[in-house]
């Protein structure tokens, strides 16, 4: 009698279960903590924008979002580690205009579309060239007289090769007719750094890694692209005024999942920070003034 109950209890459970259907046997979305991995070493725009955004996910829900830094390989690290993990939406990745620069560079492990799932745009920015300030050159066309009088003695610093600091100074130097010198690191933060201390004298940037360096007198603004003027730097004229229109470049930023993530997360990972970028205190905080949808 005992066997027959134990099996009728267990049949039960069973049919309890294919009853009431997939969702009772898996949590609700998110369920644990999530992990954010950013393809640069700290201090640069991707790991501060990274976390800002996971700061807001954590408080809607509830669940830790931990950013993960994985610098290195031109950011093919991060993105690798992404593309293995399980497409259950509890490990997603911020990128931008080095994920799809990178496959017409390097050979990668991994194909930049079909292995990923698109969740979101986060922003999109200018570019603005900054000088060491014992570089002798104020102005756009002083800096480009000083570099052809001394052809690849100036060094530039970039977040990595292919990235949205390096791909603007080589098109500068063509389009100037001027050669400097590609120094590369494992991102903004530790690029600006060493900006700052003098070991390089220029940096196509991302606007918000050196405003606050600009506005200080640490760095000198030469130049930003876009129609018109930083608000954070009126002070710093845009290439077409000041001689050189035909450079434009802008970069951007956003948040891809493994492929085969379920629409369902994809849709709920997408919604969320869409609404995180419209709050007035991601839009309006110092230092983030340049983060916009």
């Amino acid at each position: 009698m005992k066997v027959f109950n134990a099996v009728v209890r267990t049949v039960t459970v069973g049919l309890l279960l294919v009853l009431a259907g997939p969702g009772a046997a898996q949590q609700a979305y998110p369920g644990k903590p999530i992990r954010f991995i950013t393809p640069y070493a700290p201090g640069g725009a991707t790991d501060v924008i990274a976390r800002l955004v996971g700061q807001k996910l954590t408080e809607s829900w509830g669940q830790q979002l931990l950013v993960d830094n994985r610098p290195g390989g031109n950011t093919v690290i991060g993105t690798e580690a992404l593309a293995k993990s399980a497409p259950d939406g509890y490990t997603i990745i911020l990128v931008g205009i080095t994920h799809v620069a990178n496959p017409s560079l390097i050979h990668t492990s991994y194909d930049a579309i079909k292995d990923f799932a698109p969740v979101a745009t986060v922003t999109s920015n200018e570019t603005i060239l900054v000088v060491h300030p014992s570089v002798p050159a104020n102005t756009l066309q002083e800096f480009i007289a000083l570099a052809k009088s001394k052809p690849g003695q100036l060094n530039y610093a970039t977040s990595s090769t292919g990235g949205p600091t390096h791909l603007p100074a080589e098109l500068f130097n063509m389009l100037a007719g001027v050669k400097t010198q590609h120094i590369p690191y494992k991102g903004g933060g530790p690029a600006v750094t060493d900006l700052v201390g003098g070991q390089v004298q220029m940096m196509f940037a991302i606007p918000s890694n050196v405003v606050a360096h600009v506005k200080s007198g640490r760095l000198k603004g030469i130049v930003v692209t876009g129609t018109t003027r930083l608000s954070a730097l009126p002070q710093v004229p845009t290439f077409n005024e000041a001689g050189l229109p035909s450079f434009d470049v802008k970069n951007w930023y956003g948040v891809l999942a493994p492929a085969r993530t379920s629409h369902t997360i994809i849709d709920k990972l997408s919604a969320e920070i869409a609404r995180i970028l419209t709050l007035s205190d991601v839009r309006e905080r110092p230092g983030s003034v340049l983060l916009h949808p």
